[in-house]
């Protein structure tokens, strides 16, 4: 009886550990996905299955886009430009009208949006923050992160 139960222990054990060795194997060993970013030698070379790098230039940043539906697109924007407003509208990634307040964004990577026809509007986010400045004075700060949302 005793033999038994150590033979069903022992298998139990032994499912088990061949359970954790397959899950380590699918991610690493560490359990973790591999996050390198290979390197982009062109402009439009893909950093990772879903991000797009965009453009030439010293400074980098992290770019999103969430369109009407919930859809996100990701982009990371290599540039020269001093603000984030010039790198965009340089990439033609926004369009819109200039006003007596700056840029006021009506197309974001194609996706138009219009308040006085879907009341939806762009806005512009800062590292996750509702961004109290408008993009095309926005002071571009490397490895910032920011984005446009359908709202």
């Amino acid at each position: 009886m005793k033999t038994k139960r150590t033979k069903k222990s022992m298998s139990f054990i032994l499912c088990m550990v061949l359970i954790v060795a397959m899950a380590l194997s699918a991610t690493g060993c560490n359990g973790s996905q591999n996050n390198e970013t290979p390197p982009a030698s062109a402009a439009g070379a893909s950093a990772s299955a879903d991000t797009t790098v965009l453009g030439e230039g010293s400074t980098s940043f992290a770019f999103s886009v969430t369109d009407p539906d919930g859809n996100s697109t990701q982009f990371e924007i290599h540039t020269d430009k001093a603000t984030v407003g010039e790198a965009l509208l340089e990439l033609n990634l926004i369009a819109g009208d200039d006003s007596e307040y700056g840029l006021y964004v009506k197309t974001v990577n194609d996706i138009t949006v219009d308040y006085d026809k879907d009341g939806k509007y762009w806005a512009f986010y800062i590292d996750g923050e509702y961004a109290t400045t408008g993009v095309d004075s926005t002071q571009i700060t490397d490895g910032a992160s920011y984005a446009f949302k359908a709202e």
